[in-house]
């Protein structure tokens, strides 16, 4: 690894603090210290704040979220998003020069380092060993996190950065510790799932109300989704499917002592306003209308670093996309509508198929936004003035601009009713396939009104981790250690949920829960990366979902029409980037640099 990059993010990059009730960020720059600085109580927060702040480079990004979710059965590139890495991303045509590999590869070893050296100089601090335990258990769930983001994308990853294995460096090093592939891979396993086990034991049992410093919870849900991977790879040990379901049951059956549950209603998980519900176990804080804080100091141009874009990424083209009587129902940027930057689309099958039943099931109500009603940034006169022009064409602001009805039956008989509104079925909605129109179902579960300008990023919280995964994590454990029975409960309990919908009477709600309701003979892998879908979509999850379970290629070559034609079976794996593989010295002075290469990008 490149050792001089790592040292000089950690030892010149900006100090994050928290401070007050709210945890709120503060920057406090030092310019020039020593290792010594992390022996004192001030340095060792400071830099297990700095490790938490880096998560942001790797939830929210453009780049983060194109390579968490692009060419998945799930999300395709919207129009535009036909360039350029999102475009080599969709079509699986991907350079080891691709720039959104370099979000994790770039961010997360000097994090991973700077976690090395908390757990190195932590016993020498003066606190107390309480205070000095949390602390260690912080930084083995963020190491551990970090590793696990490297490994889902790359494979194989060094433990060694070139002071030993999991050891803190400070000397250049231009080595490349990850060979052999299997043996490393190994070690990646077993680091993770150490430091996962400690964090479950040293965390807090429960997290802050409104703050996401984290918690036991957290470390439970990302060791069964560890040993759930690793029983899905080439190192799997026997027994880690069961480990996976009873890590995961430990949370489950112990929702009250661990301070978190299940929220009756799915549309109130993702709903601004709520971003620290019980069901949350762990998101990367950032701060409303705080952009020095959240590190993005400009919220309308950044599209790279710390700016999480994610309220932006997923927008239609409803800009301008009706006119009536030649006045345009939506000609501006609402705040709440976001920036229409159409970077990703969902496929056909998502809107046709996952969430074939719009009725009894609520989730496809509470991920996507199908309505968008006459709205503008227009205040004062110029309002007025827009009001006028709406008046004289039957218009009033909040009245429906936009539907994308769920069916194109639907479709023409609102047509027919001869409603002024746009209206498109599900044959009209956009895709690489069908251009007519800009618009699909946009996912909203990132939303968010309260922003200075209309361009701004979002200063919402990411959410990570939810309780409702653990759920399914277990199911899916269940299922592949030979007892499924045990899986029916628990997606149950999610499609009940799922049921509810405020203002449905007691046998209404009764009757869908009912319609909800699975049984053993439905449980496979399929259906669960399905539910998964149903409950977790646009999350950054499902790229490492499927290349982990090797159901990559399959699902994406059945219903993902972009990425079919080039998808192969190397495509599990992301390259290393290749300015990587330049600057490796071999040190047996091999010149054949490609052995360090995943296979398939040489």
């Amino acid at each position: 690894m490149k050792t001089r990059y790592f040292i000089k993010s950690i030892l010149l990059s900006t100090v994050i603090m928290f401070c007050g009730c709210k945890k709120v960020l503060e920057e406090k720059p030092y310019t020039a210290f020593t290792t010594d600085y992390f022996k004192t109580p001030e340095g060792i927060q400071s830099a297990i704040n700095s490790v938490y702040s880096g998560m942001r480079y790797d939830y929210g990004p453009i780049g983060a979220v194109l390579l968490a979710n692009m060419g998945t059965d799930e999300w395709t590139f919207g129009d535009q998003g036909n360039s350029g890495q999102t475009l080599e991303l969709g079509t699986y045509q991907i350079p080891a020069t691709n720039g959104s590999i370099l979000t994790p590869w770039n961010r997360n070893y000097s994090n991973i380092n700077l976690c090395n050296a908390i757990l190195k100089f932590a016993p020498q601090v003066s606190m107390s060993d309480a205070a000095r335990n949390v602390i260690m258990a912080e930084a083995r769930y963020l190491r551990a996190h970090y590793y696990l983001l490297l490994v889902q994308n790359f494979g194989a990853v060094p433990v060694d950065l070139g002071s030993g294995d999991l050891t803190f460096t400070d000397v250049p090093y231009l080595g490349f510790n990850r060979l052999p592939f299997n043996d490393i891979l190994k070690k990646d396993y077993q680091a993770m799932i150490e430091d996962l086990t400690y964090a479950s034991q040293n965390l807090p049992v429960t997290r802050p109300v409104a703050a996401f410093k984290l918690s036991q919870s957290a470390a439970l849900h990302l060791l069964s989704k560890v040993y759930l991977f690793r029983a899905y790879s080439d190192v799997k040990e026997s027994g880690d499917f069961n480990k996976a379901y009873t890590t995961a049951m430990e949370l489950i059956n112990n929702k009250a002592k661990y301070g978190t549950d299940l929220l009756p209603e799915y549309s109130q998980i993702h709903k601004q306003g709520n971003d620290y519900n019980k069901e949350i176990l762990y998101s990367v804080e950032r701060l409303p209308l705080n952009n020095a804080n959240n590190e993005v100091p400009s919220p309308g141009t950044e599209f790279a670093n710390k700016a999480n874009l994610s309220n932006n990424l997923f927008n239609a083209n409803y800009q301008n996309a009706v006119t009536v009587g030649g006045v345009s129902l939506i000609d501006d940027r609402p705040l709440q509508y976001g920036r229409p930057l159409r970077q990703l689309a969902p496929t056909p099958y998502v809107f046709n198929t996952v969430f074939a039943d719009k009725v009894n099931d609520s989730r496809f109500d509470g991920t996507f936004r199908v309505m968008w009603r006459v709205a503008t940034l227009r205040t004062g006169a110029d309002l007025d003035a827009f009001k006028t022009k709406l008046a004289g064409v039957g218009f009033a602001i909040g009245d429906t601009a936009i539907y994308l009805a769920p069916t194109d039956a639907r479709a023409s008989q609102l047509k027919a009713a001869g409603k002024k509104y746009k209206v498109l079925g599900p044959s009209e909605y956009w895709s690489n396939q069908n251009k007519t129109n800009q618009l699909y179902p946009n996912l909203k579960k990132y939303d968010d009104s309260v922003r200075n300008n209309f361009q701004d990023v979002s200063g919402r919280p990411f959410i990570v981790a939810k309780l409702s995964e653990v759920y399914l994590l277990a199911a899916e454990a269940a299922l592949q250690d030979g007892h499924p029975a045990d899986a029916v409960p628990l997606i149950n309990a999610l499609r009940e949920r799922a049921a509810f919908r405020t203002g449905l009477s007691a046998s209404e709600l009764a009757t869908r829960k009912a319609a909800m309701l699975i049984t053993q003979s439905q449980i496979t892998l399929d259906f669960i990366l399905n539910e998964r879908t149903r409950e977790l979509c646009g999350e950054s999850l499902r790229w490492p979902d499927l290349a982990m379970r090797k159901k990559l290629v399959e699902r994406v070559k059945l219903y993902n029409p972009d990425g079919a034609p080039n998808v192969k079976d190397f495509h599990n794996l992301r390259p290393i980037p290749q300015d990587q593989i330049n600057s490796v010295v071999d040190p047996l002075g091999d010149p054949n640099r490609n052995k360090y290469q995943n296979p398939g990008y040489y």
